[in-house]
Formats: structure tokens, C-alpha cells, sequence
């Protein structure tokens, strides 16, 4: 599988600072960082297009685009007529599939890793299912370190190298310290989770970062949503916990001290259920993948068996609906209505140009949008929904993942001599 990168040069999503050149090296690594970038951004062109797009001399483009070759970031691809006379140029577009990023996703009921390549190609990825919060945190990091050993070996049996690796983990979490601060579906709190990743994978230990899996969902899915212009969305995870990824004019939005996002508990339902954070009637506890399994199965279905993989009973609970089951198409209406009173809320205080719903919402997006659109359109104050579309995911599961392999290879694009 191959994720679409492409999308306006200007809106690239922020995940690392911007570089603050200071000499001819430092002006050098900035450059090489702009040209793969755009790339990357807005797809293959030749060198004089390049020279255009970023106002740099066509001497310059020519040395970048050299030394970016021989890095094995970019190479030569198919002619490209720039409308001069003349033999057409060579476009330049990205490679970089010697080298990879592996993000690695910490969820209530599995762990997932997915190494990329520069190119968005898929190198490895594997999912196990595992009860975290039964589990606690030793065994679950235990099992991440296995995962990330697994995807390196597997990335260099493949003649490619891992470049960073990226945990994502739900729930607040603090990106500059590397801890896990509440996670209240997990039951974690206050884990140093980076720490004691380096310390399992000892001294060969890729680069690690730690982010949080929603707004890793959203940056996933931000890559794929710019290929169609959409630049302003908001990511809906649609697992256990609800969580959201805010990308505002393609920036990821983390908020005054990082926790923007947390939609999952919006208190919609006063007097509803309790929620794992210690409130009542979050938005999760009617729409999270608990409300759908408590409304469409009793409790001792397999479909609750927290250490069987969560598409295969998705999928399980996908046949009954296709099969006309009355008590799974109830349960599928009732949680389309409460997440469009959700989504609809969102709409009107963001703005989004998309919602994308990801998670389980994506596998039921048939029996799902068309009453969650409907009852979005309802509720929105603005007219035509403000100019907002609800989307499934592509991606699916794998969005926070994969997000998290696209901030490992950030540092690539931040300093391209230096990582590559």
C-alpha cells in the first residue's frame, strides 16, 4: 500500500521545528530539507520547476538535487515537458526506500507497528491483539520492544534501515518528556514510557518520540485528505476511547500545553454512563467501541473477548448486520445518532473543511454516514454544514501507526544530510 503524499507545498503538517540557519552548512541543510519537502508535498517536477517553486537558483536546485541523489532520497523519474522548447526534463521525485520510520501503536485491546518507507510504502506491519490494561505497562512494553526488533529486522532483511521509531499512546501524554501522563482507558498514569523503551532496546535503539495516538491518526490521515485540497479536518479514532486529531490550515493543533483533542469526553449524555476518566456520560461511553458491543451483543459474545483481535470481531459483528441481524442494525442507528450530535458540535466551534471517522467507524461506513451526515447537516448552525464533509478513513486501524512512522521520518525532512 502506498499513502498519497501529495498535496500544496504551503501546508505541510509542523511536527518538528523549523531549522534557524546560521551558516553555509546550516542554509545547506535547509535547503535540502525545502526541496524534499516539496516533493514529497506537492509530487515529482523537473528541476526547473523546482528553482520556481522555491525561489532558489537553478545552480542551487542542481547541487541540492545532486547531493539528495546520491543520499539515496531522490531520484531521477519520468520526463516532464516544463513548456519550453526543446527535449523534456527529468522529473525529480522522492525515494528513499532504504530508509524507514516505524511507529508503534499502544491501544486498549492490541499493540500495532508499521515501518514506511520515504515513499509512503508500506515495509512492515503487524498487529497483536493484548488485553493493555490487564496487562499493565512492564509486559506492554515488553511486547512494544518486540514489535519495534521485529519491524527492524524485517526493514533490514529488506537491504533498508530504520531512522526513528514513534510511539503512539492515548490519553495525555507529555511529548517533551516522553511520559504517559493519564491514559484512563488503559488505566495508565504517570509511565515513563519512552525511558523504559530505550531501556529494552538498549544501545541500537532507533531515535524514539512519543505523541499521541489520535493526533498521529490525524497526521496520517492529513497526508492522504491534502491530495484533495483539505487542509482544515479533524480526526474521530472510533476505537475503545474516542479521541480527535485537530489539523487547522495543514498545522496539527496540540493546544496551550498539548492536550487539545480530547472530544472523547464531551459530556453529552448527564445521568449516562460512567466513563473510564471518572465521569458520567462522556461522548465515548455512547459512541466508543463499548457503547456499540454493550447495544449489539451480551456480555459474554466473543465479540467482548478483549484477547481476540478487534477486526476479526468487528468482522463478526459486520456479517450480522449484513445479514439483516434487527439487534446489530439497531445498535449501528443508535450510535450514528450520537455521533452526529458529536460531530455536529465540533463542526460548529472548528469549522473543519472534513471529519474524517476512523476506528471502527470506518468498517460500518456504510450503515453509519448517511444518518451521520444527515443529522450533522441537521444540527449545524451554518449553512451547507459550513463547508464540511464526513469522511470514513482509508486508513483505518492503521492511521496512528502510520502516523507515527511519518513523525519518525520527519527528522529526514528536517535535516537530510544529516539522517540519511
Amino acid at each position: 500500500m502506498k499513502a498519497d503524499l501529495r498535496g500544496g507545498a504551503a501546508h505541510e503538517v509542523a511536527m518538528a521545528g523549523p531549522s534557524k540557519p546560521s551558516d553555509r552548512a546550516s542554509i545547506r541543510r535547509t535547503n535540502l530539507g525545502l526541496v524534499l519537502r516539496l516533493l514529497r508535498d506537492s509530487g515529482p517536477r523537473s528541476r526547473a520547476r523546482i528553482a520556481s517553486d522555491t525561489g532558489l537558483p537553478r545552480p542551487t536546485i542542481t547541487g541540492l538535487i545532486s547531493e539528495l541523489v546520491e543520499l539515496g532520497l531522490v531520484r531521477e523519474g519520468a520526463s516532464e515537458r516544463d513548456g519550453s522548447v526543446g527535449r523534456p526534463s527529468q522529473a525529480v521525485e522522492i525515494d528513499g526506500r532504504t530508509i524507514c520510520g516505524v511507529g508503534v501503536e499502544i491501544n486498549v485491546d492490541y499493540l500495532a507497528v508499521v515501518a514506511l518507507d520515504l515513499r509512503g510504502e508500506v515495509a512492515f506491519q503487524r498487529r497483536i491483539a493484548v488485553d493493555v490494561r490487564t496487562a499493565g505497562p512492564e509486559s506492554v512494553l515488553d511486547s512494544a520492544a518486540a514489535l519495534v526488533r521485529e519491524a527492524e529486522a524485517a526493514v533490514q532483511a529488506a537491504g533498508a534501515r530504520v531512522v526513528g521509531a514513534a510511539l503512539a499512546a492515548p490519553g495525555n501524554v507529555d511529548i517533551t518528556t516522553g511520559r504517559v501522563a493519564f491514559a484512563s482507558n488503559i488505566g495508565w498514569r504517570d509511565v515513563a514510557a519512552l525511558d523504559a523503551l530505550r531501556e529494552r532496546l538498549g544501545r541500537s535503539a532507533p531515535p524514539l518520540r512519543l505523541e499521541n495516538d489520535a493526533k498521529l491518526g490525524a497526521i496520517a490521515e492529513y497526508l492522504v485528505a491534502s491530495a484533495s485540497d483539505i487542509h482544515d479536518l479533524i480526526y474521530v479514532t472510533g476505537e475503545t476511547g474516542v479521541g480527535g486529531g485537530i489539523i487547522s490550515g495543514g498545522q496539527l493543533m496540540r493546544g496551550a500545553r498539548g492536550f487539545a483533542g480530547e472530544i472523547g469526553h464531551m459530556p453529552l449524555a448527564p445521568g449516562g454512563h460512567p466513563c473510564a476518566c471518572g465521569r458520567v456520560g462522556c461522548w465515548e461511553t455512547m459512541v466508543g467501541l463499548g457503547a456499540l458491543l454493550r447495544h449489539a451483543s451480551d456480555p459474554d459474545d466473543p465479540v467482548h473477548d478483549p484477547s481476540l483481535d478487534v477486526e476479526s470481531r468487528l468482522a463478526d459483528l459486520r456479517r450480522r448486520a449484513d445479514d439483516g441481524d434487527p439487534r446489530t442494525l439497531q445498535a449501528l442507528a443508535l450510535i450514528a445518532d450520537d455521533l452526529a450530535l458529536g460531530v455536529a458540535l465540533l463542526v460548529d466551534v472548528l469549522n473543519p473543511r472534513a471529519v474524517v471517522l476512523g476506528g471502527y467507524f470506518a468498517v460500518f461506513a456504510d450503515y453509519l454516514l448517511p444518518s451521520v451526515r444527515e443529522g450533522v447537516a441537521r444540527r449545524v448552525m451554518a449553512p451547507e454544514c459550513g463547508g464540511c464533509e464526513v469522511l470514513p478513513s482509508t486508513l483505518g486501524f492503521t492511521a496512528p501507526a502510520r502516523g507515527g512512522a511519518y513523525l519518525a521520518l520527519d527528522a529526514v525532512y528536517q535535516d537530510p544530510s544529516g539522517t540519511a
